[in-house]
């Protein structure tokens, strides 16, 4: 429901303001909508008014030359013949004009078509990343970005401190939604937000493995606590799952009864995988099998296997890394987090010289080559000894 506005050309939803204004009648077959809608990603109503003045302004000027180049020349009749091919670039114009998009519309295209059962963070992504782009630059037909506009982008994000790998992921993000917008009206276009120059390694830290002896030692201390949060960190410990994976199983998810017993990794509404080849069945050893077993047991009749975080609609993962992270930070090295138990395992298959295709499987990893999209894998069977191995 649209909430009361606030400033001109806004409303707000869910305590963010929106930018909304009518297309004219007589622009109306430039566009694919009849409105021109996006998220001013404020909520402040001082922000919200200054972008949407910045906005209205913009669009003012656009409509403004889309309006001149239709207007009929007087006298073209009465020009010479070369005015032809004048005439015909200028169609050409028009024509291209009409097939462009803005970048707010392109975003909109891209969301409409490869958001469908996409989870709000792929949308929040999308509009967010274009919108870094905007402020920067300007909501501009997406042919009109120039190398200058993408390198005022990278400026902007380096000055507001984002890490080198965040500043990857939005730079892909807006080159996915131009390429995905021009190839769906079908213009061509050399998109200046490829091969742009900045430090990738900038404000990353490496992420470091546990030391066998420290994981061991957590793992004692899971068993001597024995609860729900333990579960989870000894689950994670010897099968290298990630935290996310793990928090979102169900109870039916984990096959104790089977000849060898493993957890089933699928996807489910409340909570994604994050690639096709996260998909796997995992075998269950040492830790990992006792959290397992006393997951069951303790099972009632909540459905989940970790039902505090999963209390709404997608599984809490985020809450649970800083709870488990807090526990385990007094025992652990500096820079290691629960995730550090999942380089962990890569290193200790690597220990027992594991083949890395099999290391790939086990951790749902992308294995490179063609040849390994072939068959299903390797059995579960194979999987069992190499983790037992490491354990």
């Amino acid at each position: 429901m649209l909430e009361t506005k606030t400033a001109a050309f806004t409303f707000v939803k869910q305590g963010i303001y929106y930018f909304s204004r009518r297309v004219p009648n007589d622009l109306r077959h430039h566009y694919t909508t009849s409105r021109v809608m996006f998220s001013l990603r404020t909520k402040s109503v001082a922000v919200a008014a200054s972008r949407a003045t910045r906005a209205a302004q913009k669009l003012d000027e656009h409509w403004y030359h889309l309006r001149i180049q239709e207007v009929d020349l007087p006298g073209r009749h009465l020009l010479r013949s070369t005015f032809g091919q004048g005439a015909a670039s200028a169609a050409e114009s028009v024509q291209h004009a009409e097939d462009a998009v803005t970048l707010s519309e392109a975003v909109s295209i891209y969301l409409r078509l490869k958001g469908k059962n996409r989870p709000d963070t792929f949308h929040r992504a999308a509009e967010r990343s274009c919108g870094y782009v905007i402020d920067a630059c300007g909501n501009k037909d997406i042919t009109a970005y120039k190398r200058a506009d993408a390198n005022a982008l990278r400026d902007a994000l380096v000055a507001r401190g984002l890490a080198g790998s965040s500043i990857t992921r939005v730079i892909g993000t807006v080159r996915s939604v131009m390429n995905f917008a021009a190839s769906e009206i079908g213009i061509s276009l050399q998109n200046p937000f490829s091969g742009v120059y900045y430090d990738r390694r900038a404000g990353v830290a490496d992420r470091q493995p546990l030391p066998l002896d420290v994981i061991r030692t957590l793992q004692t201390k899971c068993r001597s606590r024995d609860d729900e949060a333990r579960w989870l960190i000894a689950l994670v410990s010897d099968t290298g799952m990630r935290l996310a994976e793990a928090a979102g199983l169900l109870i039916d998810d984990i096959k104790l009864d089977a000849t060898i017993p493993h957890v089933v990794l699928e996807q489910h509404p409340w909570r994604r995988l994050k690639t096709d080849g996260s998909r796997r069945l995992v075998p269950l050893v040492g830790s990992s099998l006792w959290a397992a077993q006393r997951i069951v047991e303790e099972s009632r009749s909540d459905r989940f296997a970790f039902p505090r975080y999963n209390r709404g609609e997608t599984t809490n993962a985020n809450s649970a890394s800083a709870a488990l992270n807090k526990w385990v930070k007094g025992d652990v090295p500096n820079g290691c987090t629960m995730h550090s138990f999942r380089h962990s395992m890569r290193d200790r298959l690597r220990a027992v010289e594991c083949p890395s295709d099999i290391v790939d499987q086990i951790g749902g990893w992308q294995t490179e080559g063609v040849g390994h999209g072939y068959g299903n894998g390797y059995p579960l069977q194979v999987l069992a000894k190499w983790l037992e191995a490491a354990t």
